[in-house]
């Protein structure tokens, strides 16, 4: 009935799947939960998730070589023998007793996206970039706001769906460093005219990057965004903006601005109260400088996730 798809990298996800064991156990149902390890470096983590084997129905897979964020997926869902698919992302925490049978209730749809929020309290000054972003983005996640968007608002960090959609749609393996995956996927969906529902069943991300290494993913997922901008037109608020400075002709002198000025934002946005206003000029600014041609002073870093 259910197979439980947790792709990871560097994590220990033995929390995550002895929680989700546990309920599954308990609602008496088929069901398989499957963590796949994307040729994780540090070797601490793979001998931790070894330990999921020990589970009954569930496994853990160690890929030899890093295929990225959507690659693993995909492989995940190939893995998988149940009808639903119910994939998260590795550093979730579950916070309800009833987290499982509450998609079960729910599966006159073909997508069911649970949502996702974060602790109440900054966890770490190192992590207050990420954390400031994402806490705001919390006030539009209940489901009444997402279902205002359906499409628009899919999030691969938590979500259940047919194993027939899914291997008619899967993710874009084109794709392979940080960034803009789930935004694709949703366009997907929507092409598909995908039935698909939003309710309030989030897991809580707890696996927050530090502000340096929350910037540099920022970057990775710019340079995505900028190969995909025809795709992802009418999608992202950022390429909206960039519109319009090229419209007024503005996207040059952003860009001259942004490469003079990076080194004083960088050192703004990973220091220990980062404004979000900085970090959408910042955004802005690095879009502008890639599409103007401007070298970044911030070379990119193959994303192994």
């Amino acid at each position: 009935m259910l197979s439980i798809l947790i792709p990871t990298y560097d994590y220990d996800c033995r929390h995550l799947v002895n929680d989700l064991h546990g309920q599954a156990e308990q609602a008496g149902i088929k069901y398989e939960i499957i963590v796949a390890d994307d040729a994780s470096p540090t070797y601490i983590y793979k001998e931790r998730n070894r330990e999921i084997n020990r589970l009954s129905h569930c496994r853990f897979i160690e890929l030899a070589e890093n295929v990225g964020r959507a690659r693993i997926r995909n492989r995940l869902a190939d893995e998988a023998q149940y009808e639903w698919l119910l994939f998260m992302d590795c550093d979730a925490e579950v916070i309800s007793p009833t987290f499982i049978t509450d998609y079960l209730c729910h599966t006159d749809a073909e997508v069911i996206c649970g949502g996702l929020c974060h602790a109440d309290t900054l966890p770490s000054p190192t992590v207050s970039l990420r954390y400031a972003y994402e806490k705001r983005a919390d006030k539009r996640r209940p489901a009444r706001y997402r279902s205002a968007s359906p499409y628009e608002q899919f999030t691969p960090f938590n979500f259940l769906i047919l194993q027939k959609l899914f291997q008619t749609i899967r993710f874009d393996e084109t794709i392979y460093d940080y960034g803009h995956e789930d935004t694709l996927f949703g366009i997907a969906l929507q092409h598909r005219r995908a039935v698909i529902r939003h309710i309030d069943n989030p897991l809580r991300h707890v696996g927050l990057e530090n502000n340096c290494l929350f910037l540099e993913k920022t970057r990775l997922a710019l340079h995505n965004l900028a190969s995909m901008e025809g795709i992802m037109q009418g999608h992202s608020s950022l390429i909206n903006a960039y519109r319009q400075l090229c419209r007024f002709r503005l996207h040059g002198l952003v860009a001259a601005w942004f490469c003079k000025h990076e080194q004083r934002l960088v050192a703004h946005l990973t220091g220990l109260s980062p404004h979000l206003i900085m970090f959408f000029i910042y955004k802005l600014g690095y879009y502008c400088a890639i599409k103007s041609g401007c070298k970044c002073q911030h070379p990119m870093k193959q994303e192994k996730d």
